[in-house]
């Protein structure tokens, strides 16, 4: 279990500025995705140096592999960060090779997920985000007391940054209630239930896509009856594990016209988790609002 590894992690080094005078330098912070790292920096501020080890949005963060480097990146970690929930198990792999010493930060641990089989993709789930959120500033503080006050404030300023998010939340379940939708995984499923819309998706075709497969005929058949048979109001489609078989539902729901949202795994480069989030959050309620007519 990554658990193991959280070892409190006494003393924080110090460093010499440009000017002669000495200050504690910023804690040593390993994110396995850079959704969660942007978190931190945002909650650490300049008391911390980020490193996030998936950063790419055009690769499946399924198929990520490790390296040496990312081991020797995790053995001078002072705090961890991984997603749990049978995401990243690398990580426990990583933190047992590396022989560092890190407090570990688990967003399902933090954020109360439990069960045999969990949606892993966390992140969507914002309204418990504040949680993971006060997990990390948790961690900070512990390692760099000295901090702790700033990273309360930068925890409450994140707190209050979401407020958007969740006003577009709110307004899309008050406008849409319980409109049809359907993936092609399971990525935005969290944000989808907040949002009160009703996934129609077959399980074992969004199960077989997650997990790396092809769904079986009897699933897909049932995918492609739903989006030719005018099913669902928006189909959502995970940029980053692109297959034969979700690019012929994209087509096949374009065809029919019913308005398709990408989404990812992956947070893009050039904008904060908040930012991402709201892109994606206004593009479904733009597609929402423009329902095809009755065929």
């Amino acid at each position: 279990m990554a658990s193991a590894a959280a070892l409190l992690v006494a003393g924080v080094a110090t460093s010499t500025a440009a000017s002669g005078a000495t200050r504690p330098a910023p804690v040593q912070v390993v994110a396995a995705e850079n959704f969660w790292g942007d978190v931190a920096a945002q909650i650490g501020g300049r008391d911390v140096g980020v490193t996030s080890l998936i950063t790419s949005p055009n690769a499946d963060p399924h198929l990520f592999e490790t390296d040496a480097r990312d081991a020797a990146t995790l053995a001078h970690a002072q705090v961890v960060i991984e997603n749990g929930a049978g995401y990243d198990d690398w990580m426990t792999s990583l933190l047992g090779a590396g022989g560092g010493r890190a407090l570990v930060v688990q967003a399902a641990r933090a954020m109360g997920v439990r069960g045999s089989d969990p949606n892993p993709h966390l992140w969507y789930d914002i309204p418990r985000v504040p949680a993971m959120a006060a997990a990390i500033a948790a961690a900070l503080s512990a390692v760099a007391p000295r901090h702790a006050s700033t990273f309360r404030r930068n925890l409450q300023a994140f707190d209050r940054s979401l407020s958007a998010l969740d006003a577009t939340i709110a307004a899309i379940r008050t406008q849409h209630p319980g409109a049809p939708v359907a993936y092609t995984e399971r990525v935005p499923g969290y944000l989808l239930a907040a949002a009160g819309l009703v996934t129609v998706t077959p399980p074992g075709f969004a199960r077989a896509i997650e997990e790396g497969q092809d769904p079986g005929p009897a699933d897909t058949l049932a995918m492609r009856r739903l989006l030719a048979g005018h099913g669902v109001d928006v189909l959502l489609y995970n940029t980053q594990a692109v297959t034969p078989v979700t690019a012929q539902m994209r087509a096949l729901a374009r065809q029919h016209g019913i308005p398709v949202v990408g989404v990812s795994e992956t947070m893009p480069g050039g904008v904060t988790y908040q930012q991402w989030q709201q892109a994606q959050l206004n593009a479904l309620a733009r597609a929402l609002s423009h329902r095809r007519g009755t065929p």
